[in-house]
């Protein structure tokens, strides 16, 4: 098969990683696969590295320019997929389908659990133009229920990663690796910078810790960054605080942890850096938002608390911190997990038979 994917984001994240994850696994398995993606964004600039074809198509923005650009691609390539990601790339794949009589099947993955529209153009685009894909069953479910699209045009395929890379290490030479104190408890974030990752209450968690040598390791950039920096400072953090920034490779952040939190409080899918926390035999703290509960399970393999609330976030973290054996297990069996689901391959094969059918 011929699959172009389109990325009208400009940003860095588990969204654009997956694409270009999941792009190159279905490549190395003989189809011809190319990202479609303006030239100025980072998944544009990181698909050599992913071993995966790049068109530059001007669709950061819904325009005719893009329009157009996106049309001429299409027509002059004879695409049997196109695989949008974002609400403007998915738009205008839509629409110049629709004006080159319907070449080339649409399919539509959805990555996060924000609300789904409710207009006649989104329930056209879901329920008549494109095949959805969700990354998690209870964004399938929002998906049916809010667009009203029926069930057998959705279909939940969970992001994979990199099993061989993502794996546990040894915790002392990861911090030396990473200039982490070697001693000192670390509970770490690996994020995008955004409001809604919920790093505010982490910051508010550990202030309140009764361990005051516990140390908090911030990987990611983004929007957040300054509003951040002044949060650290008005706690009195800035001792035990390190922001990391963007990392090409966060694994030996992981494995310098000893426990990984992400509090999300909207928009999430099933996040990647849970995926692979879990895959590097790390105890997670999360929150009951989007799919992240068919990722963890509360007491088995993290502990799970609700959005927004800094006071139970310190209690599970204060937990896990005093109890060594505790965190051992749930990590374990995080690691099992990720080893039995969560691998590249099960997400690709996926996947191949979603665009098989549509194609």
């Amino acid at each position: 098969m011929r699959i172009l994917h389109t990325e009208s984001s400009l940003g860095w994240g588990g969204q654009e990683i997956r694409v270009l994850t999941e792009a190159r696994g279905v490549a190395r398995r003989g189809h011809h696969v190319a990202i479609g993606a303006p030239p100025e964004s980072r998944i544009y600039s990181a698909a050599p590295d992913y071993g995966v074809e790049r068109v530059a198509l001007p669709i950061a923005r819904k325009s005719l320019r893009g329009l157009t650009a996106l049309r001429w691609h299409l027509a002059a390539t004879p695409y049997d997929v196109v695989n949008t990601h974002s609400s403007t790339d998915s738009w205008l794949a839509a629409v110049a389908r629709r004006t080159l009589g319907g070449r080339g099947a649409i399919v539509r993955t959805r990555h996060i659990s924000a609300p789904v529209p409710r207009n006649a153009a989104t329930r056209w685009l879901y329920r008549q133009a494109a095949h959805i894909v969700t990354t998690g069953e209870r964004l399938k479910r929002q998906v049916i229920q809010e667009a009203g699209v029926e069930a057998s045009r959705v279909t939940s395929i969970a992001t994979g990663i990199d099993l061989d890379h993502f794996r546990p290490g040894d915790r002392a030479a990861a911090r030396g690796s990473v200039a982490l104190p070697i001693e000192a408890p670390i509970v770490g974030i690996v994020a995008t910078l955004r409001s809604w990752k919920g790093h505010a209450y982490l910051l508010e968690a550990v202030a309140a810790l009764e361990r005051k040598d516990t140390q908090l390791a911030i990987v990611g950039d983004g929007p957040q960054r300054e509003a951040l920096h002044a949060k650290v400072r008005e706690l009195g953090l800035e001792p035990r605080t390190h922001f990391a920034g963007n990392r090409e490779d966060v694994v030996p952040w992981l494995q310098a942890f000893d426990v990984f939190c992400l509090p999300s409080y909207a928009n999430e899918g099933v996040p990647q850096a849970l995926m692979q926390a879990m895959a590097c035999a790390l105890p997670v703290v999360t929150t009951y938002v989007g799919s992240i509960t068919e990722l963890v399970e509360d007491g088995r393999t993290g502990l799970v608390v609700p959005p927004k609330d800094s006071l139970a976030l310190r209690g599970a973290l204060e937990a896990l911190l005093a109890d060594a054996p505790r965190r051992q297990s749930l990590g374990a069996a995080a690691l099992r997990d990720a080893r039995e689901r969560l691998g590249e391959g099960v997400m690709v094969d996926a996947m191949i038979r979603v665009f098989e059918s549509v194609a």
